[in-house]
């Protein structure tokens, strides 16, 4: 990697990691808002569905602020636009206040994905893929971080939380300004086209979303579904949260491993493979008994999540157009924030009426057709980006 590409990457990096770290709100919101503001679980809720309305909103938004006004200005205006919102959020005290606040800060907290993803697309191709490595493992981290100090945190009161949350994401603008430059490809507004038009066009395109919207409603939808299979189980909150906690700490220690074993790869096969890993390791724990057993259908489904984020990126990037890269990323990120909707939403009804045996068997199904779904779009793909 050159040394210009070098020093954008480790500020793309330190970004999203400080971001990430200081994330510590969203994972105590549903008790802020219970125990705090004294709201009900069903108006609790719909604080946090409106925080994931809009987060998907953010991608697409994000997306066309990224080709139009460039990465490093959208960046800023996410990270001191989430300060914002998350002040606006820690202070409202009636429930229309404190919904427009959260929709705020799903509209403005990730901002900075789809334009980061824009800048590394940037880079010469080669240098793509370790480049969305380093940041996805940043981010990870930098998860891994904030909900540990989340815990810690909250035993001093939920008001600590959003000013620690508020002060990282200027810390995050503050790394921006200082040091992420413009990457916006020269001539690129003089050339814009219409996202829409162009993306309603690109069949292909169209083919990658809905595949990644199904990926990611199986994937995201574990996260729901196997803290309640594991408490039907019998294991008590330790062990939940330590099987749980493994999801993070294997991305933290394998991921830089997996981008230098895949990044030479044949990107559908890695892509399909992963997808089949995450279907099965799913399916694998809806029918597990004991924590050895939940622990090891996480490190398969991790090792899945591990490979489609090897991918992800630079997969996209080579779809989008130069003068479209920020749109197209940003759908692409929205695929997830979609996902991260249906998922809980369907795996926990289907758990609920079906039970965990069937759960298990969709969740298989959906694996087995998404790998065959991904090796048949691999030569348009590789037509597309030899």
């Amino acid at each position: 990697m050159t040394t210009s590409a070098t020093g954008l990457v480790r500020a793309l990096a330190a970004t999203h990691f400080v971001g990430r770290a200081g994330g510590v709100v969203r994972p105590f919101l549903v008790l802020y808002l219970t125990q705090a503001q004294h709201l009900s679980l069903a108006d609790a809720g719909s604080v946090v569905a409106a925080i994931g309305v809009g987060d998907i909103g953010s991608q697409v938004l994000g997306g066309r602020l990224v080709d139009r006004i460039g990465r490093r200005n959208t960046m800023l205006a996410g990270f001191v636009g989430a300060a914002a919102a998350l002040t606006a959020l820690g202070s409202a005290d009636s429930l229309p206040g404190i919904w427009a606040a959260a929709l705020g800060a799903g509209l403005t907290i990730e901002l900075f994905r789809p334009a980061g993803s824009a800048a590394v697309a940037d880079l010469p191709a080669p240098e793509r893929i370790r480049a969305f490595g380093v940041l996805y493992w940043a981010a990870n981290l930098g998860f891994s971080v904030a909900t540990v100090a989340a815990g810690i945190l909250a035993k001093d009161g939920y008001g600590l939380l959003f000013w620690i949350n508020v002060l990282s994401s200027l810390a995050a603008a503050l790394i921006v300004w200082r040091r992420v430059p413009e990457t916006r490809p020269a001539g690129s507004v003089r050339t814009r086209r219409a996202l829409l038009p162009a993306v309603l066009r690109d069949r292909l395109m169209l083919a990658m979303l809905a595949l990644h919207t199904g990926y990611f409603t199986l994937f995201l939808q574990t996260f729901t579904t196997l803290p309640l299979l594991m408490t039907a189980g019998g294991l008590g909150p330790a062990a939940c949260g330590g099987v749980l906690a493994s999801n993070g700490i294997a991305v933290v220690v394998l991921q830089p491993l997996a981008v230098r074993l895949l990044a030479d790869r044949d990107g559908t096969t890695v892509s399909a493979t992963s997808m089949l890993l995450v279907g099965l390791g799913a399916g694998l724990g809806a029918v597990s008994h004991g924590t050895a057993a939940f622990a090891g259908s996480v490190l398969v489904w991790t090792l899945g999540q591990i490979g489609i984020a090897v991918r992800f990126g630079d997969t996209f990037a080579g779809l989008a157009p130069a003068e479209l890269r920020g749109g197209y990323l940003g759908l692409a990120s929205a695929s997830w924030s979609v996902g991260a909707v249906l998922g809980p939403l369907a795996g926990s009804a289907l758990l609920d009426l079906a039970g965990g045996t069937v759960l298990g068997a969709a969740c298989a199904v959906g694996g087995i057709a998404l790998f065959a779904a991904q090796r048949a779009l691999g030569p348009a793909l590789r037509r597309r980006n030899p």
